[in-house]
């Protein structure tokens, strides 16, 4: 008698309002707050009005790293809330829980997703698109969302979310139904529908979709709760039949033994069904952390041959925009794959402009794969049997450069590193010649790669021309050598400052170059020249774009929490460096990090002098030492100063680039056209600032120039505890708002509005008409003055028909900057 499957009953659960505020409280203690220590995390709101209705919905987000942390108050990525009629909070959109690549975190590690999972065990195709959230609101309008956006903006019809409204739209006319039927449906449901938008005519991405196999193809119902619950695929798949849409492929298995056979084997060609695939997701349920089973999922990427498309269109896009391309992986395939791209442009003028569109990205590739008899399987196949090494392939040769201050733990996670793995360990501090030193660092971290797999070359490397010196005397050397940069990032500066000086007074002369018998003040003075001399790495432009990978650390966190971090990335990167090694334990990791902090002793000291020290001491030669005439000591002696350029308010590079890619993200290509020229020709500002008064102005302007010159020379000068002068001193903090986008073909700015900063009551004000943040300028010719120019242009006559363009800043973002005077260069 044939056995009749089982029906699986669709999990529900209503709401809890009280859970739900519990939730939203966790939330906003975190909103607009940096990573702190204790495993807080960082979390931002963004609130959308929903077209035709009165509903106003809140987006949170996170960063991805904060997922890896316990006690969040949900690890839902993609989480949309509202109040209904009643006035009780709800959630209305529901992504799954942010899940990991096999070996990712500890708990997607092989031996423990063994131990604490059990089956059935469905593993369904990873689609190449973007992912789409649709959910019912109360007032029976169909809520269709991006991963955080919903849409629906005033001044563009092209987003995201509304090509997945379309989709929507088509899909439900295929099988007679509304969107107030499936908002209804949902409703009911209490859950939210996650689907994958693959449309090329749209967005491509690596895979192809033609047009037959375009649309939203969905891969989940999740319930609209703070906690992961999910639909197995078999009611997924009725789902989809019912509403119209497309189906994701999966198989099932019922032992963890066979989903690591069949994945692996997969991974040989990455093919699966005659088809390309980017990877799997797989569902299970595990009783990890809780003690309790709960459905949990991971996925399982193949790397390749995936990484190299994505390489042929980076490289594609850089010689359309007439850069030089930059790769170090597929050499020999890569070099003939653009030439027979350049073959393409050249017959083809207008296809530069779609791909850069990211449009005939997919044809070019094809094309050529088809002109050479192979598909990406084969090339990664030959390049195995020619001996090249590909990332996961590298035991060897691989250095630790960090880009850091004084205080951030370092040396600390370069100790554990050490200690754990036995890698090698070069101090700068402890390279005594008088004459080359960088380029002695450079060798004697060359040399150290002779003795182990990898090394940690521990200096600051916080400027970009400390970056670039290390890269070029070490590959010029070893041009295979993997350079892996450790970036602590430095994104709230008074938590940075409090951090940082805790943990060297604490340390107290246990530092090559901090004693403490130099004074609280003299100390804090040098921290601080480090931290404004602090050039954040970006892996968009030189010399940063010469790292093979950048590892974000957290200044404020733990030396244990970065060192987990950077041994999970390596082992994610570099997994066969680690091949003769048993990969630490946390215990193991707790240990290294105790013997770093209490077992390291340092043997030879330097005195570090301020830049200005430095520069005096390089003139002075035989007689640095002796005193001037007066009998001043010449370490208490003011240099002569280099006068002011500017006064400006300095606001985070990164959180200004976070803000435009937020608003071109979702814009039409016609509008993010300057923006993409901007980026691809590397022309966006690596700095930004709002000027106040430059030298220029100071005659009109004299009494606001001779105002903020007095407490620049004040804040500068040498003082009782601090014996050295400070050229850039910090003068106080300003909140600047950003308002609106304003350009045209020459030059891009951001039109700001100013206020009094965190302890600061300083009206700080810009005596430009149109206070502002220069975006970028279209060419080195066309000077970020000429935003002067600009937004006089627009002032009079607005946007439109006069080549001005705009958009506006949605939900007041508004940033705190830091005041300062900056100093001529010669």
């Amino acid at each position: 008698m044939e056995e009749i499957p089982q029906i699986q009953q669709a999990p529900y659960r209503q709401q809890d309002h009280q859970e739900v505020s519990e939730m939203l409280r966790g939330l906003e203690d975190n909103k607009g707050r940096g990573q702190g220590r204790g495993g807080g995390f960082s979390c931002k709101r963004n609130t959308f009005a929903v077209a035709g209705t009165d509903i106003k919905v809140d987006s949170w987000k996170m960063q991805d790293w904060d997922y890896k942390k316990e006690n969040l108050p949900t690890y839902a990525r993609g989480l949309f809330t509202t109040k209904d009629r009643k006035g009780r909070p709800e959630i209305v959109t529901r992504g799954y829980d942010k899940f990991f690549n096999h070996g990712e975190v500890r708990e997607t590690e092989w031996r423990n997703v063994e131990t604490n999972t059990r089956g059935p065990y469905e593993l369904s195709v990873k689609e190449n698109g973007c992912i789409i959230f649709i959910s019912g609101l109360e007032d029976g309008t169909l809520l269709v969302c991006s991963k955080h956006s919903t849409g629906y903006r005033a001044d563009t019809d092209v987003s995201h979310a509304k090509a997945g409204e379309k989709w929507v739209d088509k899909h439900l006319a295929s099988v007679g139904k509304t969107r107030q039927d499936l908002s209804s449906r949902l409703r009911e449901m209490n859950a939210t529908a996650v689907a994958e938008l693959c449309d090329d005519d749209f967005e491509e991405h690596v895979l192809a979709y033609d047009p037959a196999s375009a649309g939203l193809y969905l891969h989940g119902i999740n319930l609209n709760l703070p906690e992961f619950a999910t639909y197995p695929h078999q009611l997924i798949d009725q789902f989809a039949d019912e509403w119209g849409f497309k189906k994701t492929m999966y198989v099932l298995k019922d032992d963890i033994g066979e989903v690591k056979s069949f994945l692996d084997g997969i991974a040989e060609t990455g093919n699966y069904a005659g088809r390309d695939t980017e990877g799997f997701v797989i569902r299970c349920q595990s009783k990890a952390n809780s003690g309790e089973w709960h459905d949990w999922f991971f996925k399982y990427k193949f790397d390749e041959p995936y990484l190299m498309y994505r390489q042929w269109r980076e490289c594609t896009k850089a010689v359309i925009a007439g850069k030089q391309a930059k790769y170090k992986k597929h050499k020999k395939i890569t070099e003939e794959y653009l030439l027979f791209a350049r073959q393409q442009l050249h017959k083809n003028p207008g296809l530069g402009k779609a791909y850069q569109a990211n449009h005939g990205i997919i044809k070019m590739r094809d094309d050529f794969l088809a002109s050479r008899g192979l598909n990406g399987a084969d090339i990664i196949r030959q390049e195995q049997q020619e001996g090249e090494v590909s990332s996961d392939a590298v035991t060897k040769d691989v250095i630790l450069v960090p880009a850091a201050t004084i205080g951030c733990g370092k040396t600390t996670v370069a100790l554990a590193l050490c200690s754990l793995f036995g890698w090698g360990h070069v101090q700068n501090d402890n390279i005594t010649v008088k004459k080359g030193k960088p380029q002695a660092f450079a060798t004697a971290c060359v040399n150290a790669l002779s003795q182990s797999s990898a090394m940690v070359a521990d200096r600051n490397n916080h400027q970009r021309r400390e970056r670039k010196q290390i890269l070029d005397d070490v590959l010029r050397v070893v041009p295979n050598a993997r350079m892996v940069c450790l970036h602590f990032v430095h994104n709230n500066y008074d938590e940075i400052r409090q951090v940082t000086r805790d943990r060297v007074f604490t340390r107290g002369d246990n530092h090559q170059t901090i004693h403490t018998s130099k004074g609280s003040e003299e100390i804090m003075g040098i921290m601080e020249g480090f931290m404004q001399r602090f050039e954040p790495v970006n892996k968009e432009v030189s010399p940063d774009d010469g790292f093979d990978l950048v590892i974000d650390l957290d200044v404020a966190a733990s030396s244990r929490e970065n060192l987990e971090t950077i041994v999970n990335k390596m082992y994610e990167e570099y997994p066969k460096l680690f091949d003769d090694q048993d990969m630490p334990s946390s215990d193991d990791m707790d240990s290294a990090i105790q013997a770093a902090l209490n077992d390291y002793t340092v043997d030879l000291k330097h005195e570090i002098k301020g830049r200005d020290d430095r520069d005096r001491g390089a003139k002075g030669g035989k007689n640095q030492n002796k005193a001037p005439k007066g009998g001043q000591s010449i370490g208490s002696a003011k240099p002569k100063e280099k006068k002011v350029e500017y006064f400006a308010v300095q606001v985070p590079a990164y959180q200004v680039n976070s803000l435009l890619e937020a608003m071109f993200r979702e814009a039409r290509p016609e509008e993010a056209k300057m923006y993409n020229t901007l980026k691809a020709q590397r022309r966006v500002q690596p700095e930004f600032h709002v000027t106040l008064i430059h030298r220029a102005a100071s005659g009109q302007h004299a009494g606001y120039w001779a105002k903020l010159n007095d407490m620049h020379a004040n804040a500068a000068a040498p003082t009782e505890n601090r014996a050295f002068y400070i050229p850039e001193p910090n003068l106080g903090h300003a909140k600047v708002r950003f308002e609106r986008l304003v350009w045209d073909d020459r030059v891009m700015a951001l039109v700001v509005r100013l206020s009094p900063g965190e302890g600061s009551t300083e009206e700080w004000k810009s005596v430009n008409a149109v206070a502002h943040v220069t975006v970028g300028t279209a060419s080195p010719n066309v000077k970020p003055v000429e935003s002067n120019n600009l937004l006089a242009k627009w002032m009079q006559e607005g946007s439109g028909a006069n080549g001005v363009q705009q958009l506006v800043v949605k939900a007041g973002v508004e940033i705190e900057g830091t005041v300062k005077g900056v100093v001529q260069k010669y």
